[in-house]
């Protein structure tokens, strides 16, 4: 088994979640220590549970990313322990739909830019100084395909996406010539337990497999990705 990231350290916001948990399994196969910050115990368990016998690989940590303050201690606090970053994966986000826009709850709209844009800046603000100081790092972003394909009844959330592809795209060019890349990846209907149970008439053939996309982060995060920066890579399926 190839170990591309051996002695590198990988942090995976949104670790425990149903693509989170496959990106941190593929960096733990790969030889990374992993940091998951979490806010419910019982996911942080199952995930330790699930990582069998890697888990000495895996560490976990309570934080809440979307506050400002908190995303710079965590960093600290990694940092401290680890005393390296090399990756940040935010798969953080959430899908709220189903109202046209006059008919969207303005607290539900501001929930899809505060989980899908604001937090991934916080955790970005305090993580990019560390890494343009080492010079080296990558950053993956996880948006979705919504932020290219504008459907209706989902103001919100195609807001906040295409929102988080624009700032991942102006921050690529910030990089350039610090050794740090950044990019987008953009899913389609993800294959997980939540969706299926969201869309239970769908063809879950189509969709794409949590493993396979976190194949993908992995290789946009390896070394073979050297140049690619700023870009935003579909990853629809055959949905």
């Amino acid at each position: 088994m190839p170990r591309r990231f051996a002695d590198k350290v990988a942090l995976i916001a949104g670790g425990t979640g149903g693509l989170g948990r496959a990106v941190t399994m593929a960096f733990l196969e790969e030889g990374a220590s992993v940091i998951v910050p979490y806010r419910r115990q019982p996911e942080m368990d199952s995930l330790t549970r699930f990582a069998g016998d890697l888990r000495s690989q895996l560490h976990g940590y309570f934080a809440d990313l979307a506050d400002d303050s908190a995303a710079s201690d965590f960093i600290g606090n990694l940092l401290g322990a680890e005393g390296r970053l090399d990756v940040v994966v935010n798969a953080v986000g959430a899908y709220a739909g189903g109202a046209k826009l006059w008919q969207t709850d303005a607290a539900e709209f501001d929930r899809m830019l505060a989980v899908n844009l604001r937090a991934g800046f916080a955790l970005l603000h305090a993580a990019l100084p560390p890494l343009v100081k080492r010079g080296g790092g990558v950053i993956i972003n996880v948006a979705s395909r919504a932020a290219l394909d504008h459907s209706g009844a989902a103001a919100g959330y195609v807001a906040s996406k295409a929102a988080a592809v624009a700032m991942i795209d102006s921050l690529a060019a910030d990089l350039k010539g610090t050794g740090v890349r950044a990019n987008s990846i953009l899913p389609g209907i993800i294959d997980t337990e939540a969706n299926r149970r969201a869309m239970p008439t769908a063809d879950f053939a189509k969709w794409p497999k949590p493993e396979a996309i976190a194949r993908i982060i992995l290789f946009l995060c390896s070394d073979e990705a050297a140049l690619i920066n700023g870009a935003a890579i579909p990853v629809y399926g055959d949905a």
